[in-house]
């Protein structure tokens, strides 16, 4: 009889147990919907992780372009400066003032016109090899440039020179001064463009084909090739003014 009872008991226990673990699996079933969830949102994850976007191609139209915005301001500076000083000597030159005597302009001032035309002509094949990433022929039209700039500056020098040889000076003259003024703050501005090419010049010894270094190179060739070719244009107005407007 202990045997007989004895039998029942265990066979009793199981099928309790068996019951339930399926209640028991059936109440952990959402954990394991859950840890499926949790895999296939790893999968996802992982998935997205792995993705990365196709490269574009940069324009360096569109990328910004701190340097583009400092040499607009620069050039309005320098207009408003010009603007100011062209404005009273035509004010001057038409009142018929007694002081005023005109001169003749120093072969220099001829020379220099043509010198700062050849180098503007000169900087535009160094900003196309700029864009074309040939770094041997942008440094040596970047150093043609700068010879020319450095030319233009001595030209001006001679020029000054000369004028004194005439006994022509600054005081007396309202002429010779505002020829002396103009002249000398164009040169200034001529020895800061020279500066910024010579920053051009270091960045192209940095052969990188792409990336950021060669937009940033690019961008600033343009900002600098903007402000060479506005005070060649300057100059010429300051060539016409000085020589036939007197």
């Amino acid at each position: 009889m202990e045997i007989g009872v004895a039998e029942p008991i265990p066979e009793e226990r199981p099928l309790k147990k068996k019951r339930s673990r399926p209640s028991g699996g059936g109440s952990n079933q959402p954990p394991k919907n859950g840890g499926g969830g949790n895999d296939d949102d790893k999968g996802g994850k992982s998935g997205s992780s792995n993705y990365s976007p196709p490269p574009q191609q940069s324009d360096p139209d569109q990328v910004p372009d701190k340097s583009k915005v400092v040499t607009w301001f620069l050039l309005l500076v320098v207009l408003m400066t010009f603007g100011g000083l062209i404005g009273a000597y035509v004010v001057i030159a038409t009142n018929n003032v007694a002081e005023w005597r005109p001169f003749d302009l120093p072969v220099q001032v001829w020379i220099s016109t043509a010198i700062i035309i050849f180098s503007s002509v000169v900087y535009h094949f160094a900003q196309r090899a700029i864009y074309a990433n040939d770094h041997t022929r942008t440094q040596r039209f970047l150093i043609a440039t700068t010879v020319f700039g450095a030319a233009f500056i001595s030209s001006q020098i001679l020029a000054w020179m000369a004028l004194v040889g005439r006994g022509l000076y600054m005081s007396g003259n309202p002429y010779a001064g505002f020829f002396y003024i103009l002249t000398g703050i164009h040169a200034a501005h001529i020895l800061g463009g020279i500066i910024a090419l010579g920053a051009i010049y270091l960045r192209t010894k940095n052969e990188t084909e792409h990336g950021p270094e060669l937009e940033y190179r690019r961008n600033l060739a343009r900002a600098v090739g903007w402000y060479w070719h506005f005070m060649g244009v300057i100059w010429i107005i300051l060539f016409v003014l000085l020589g036939f407007w007197k």
